[in-house]
């Protein structure tokens, strides 16, 4: 018979490492994306991986560990990019200035609508958030003085960016995917030290048991409100990535099919799992890349892949691969 000291010992190796892997689960996605470039097909899909990646990450937050099923998450996306484009091209803000202000004025829309929505639950939720993103896209199109309009928002170009005192040539896009990862790293930084904080514990109580968790003594409306405008936060970062890499920002960002697209994408990848946004974003954008070359209804082929992968794969390509190590309930 084997001993309870020795279970111990062959048990503690395996919880040691995956203590290993939540602990450098940012170090590790970062060095996965620092070679993304080279394993894709082109540089320009690895930058849309990498600012898609983003803005799933932040709806992940919301959605995959908070539980709040968003239909509006385009709202903070197209912000983060419309605000940026702004700073730059009407009001001269060089790009170091721009981003930081793009994010806080797309975290206080977030907060907006956030106090609103977070009000309602289920599928209420989800209806309010639709209708507020959409009022934020007609806002955008009827404001065609400052967005543009119907043609998007043009007319900024950042070439060069400065760091540490080095020109570094933006339009070479090698130097554009290292610069945006940068971007990146962050914001997988930050989340990874809000779901380790206490609050990470609240919202996974809140997303397993509202009722339990108010019960507890948790603020449960206020923790909803925190997450949602740290999710429009990280969200409305992969906008500002997205206005530098293109120099124009289309309205597109803000209809409600980009916020289908990112629900799409989430569940490709892996709801409540760190790396799983970049892996749903690069899924999508492979196949949307590789089919739209046979056919220009690329979009019914794709649709008809995601029903297989909620039927047969209900955890997402990297929460099934996290399965099968046996390290799924950790979710790195």
């Amino acid at each position: 018979m084997t001993s309870p000291s020795s279970g111990e010992a062959v048990a503690k190796p395996a919880s040691s490492g995956l203590a290993w892997l939540l602990e450098q689960r940012v170090l590790l996605s970062i060095a996965v994306l620092a070679v993304l470039p080279w394993l894709l097909p082109s540089q320009a899909l690895a930058v849309n991986v990498l600012i898609y990646g983003v803005v799933v990450m932040g709806y992940n937050l919301l959605f995959g560990y908070t539980g709040l099923l968003s239909f509006g998450q385009a709202a903070f996306f197209g912000a983060g990019a419309y605000f940026t484009g702004i700073a730059i091209g009407r009001y001269g803000m060089p790009w170091f200035a721009a981003v930081p202000i793009a994010v806080l004025l797309s975290t206080c829309l977030a907060a907006a609508i956030g106090m609103v929505s977070t009000r309602t639950r289920g599928i209420y939720f989800s209806m309010v958030t639709l209708a507020l993103a959409q009022l934020v896209y007609y806002v955008a199109l009827q404001a065609s003085s400052f967005t543009g309009g119907e043609n998007g928002l043009r007319g900024f170009t950042v070439d060069r960016i400065s760091l540490f005192g080095f020109q570094v040539n933006f339009l070479d896009p090698v130097n554009k995917y290292y610069v945006l990862m940068a971007f990146a790293a962050l914001a997988m930084w930050f989340q990874s030290r809000i779901l380790n904080s206490p609050f990470g514990a609240v919202i996974e109580a809140i997303r397993e048991n509202e009722q339990r968790a108010r019960a507890c003594g948790y603020d449960v409306e206020r923790s909803k409100l925190i997450v949602f405008m740290l999710s429009g936060a990280i969200s409305s970062l992969g906008g500002c990535m997205l206005a530098l890499h293109l120099s124009i920002v289309p309205l597109d960002l803000l209809h409600y099919q980009t916020s289908g697209m990112i629900v799409m994408m989430v569940l490709l990848g892996g709801a409540r799992s760190f790396f799983g946004p970049f892996v749903g974003a690069a899924s999508f954008l492979i196949l949307e890349d590789v089919i739209s070359l046979w056919t220009p209804h690329w979009q019914i082929f794709v649709g008809a892949i995601f029903v297989l992968f909620v039927l047969f794969l209900p955890k997402g390509i990297w929460g099934t691969m996290l399965d099968a190590l046996g390290i799924g309930k950790a979710r790195p």
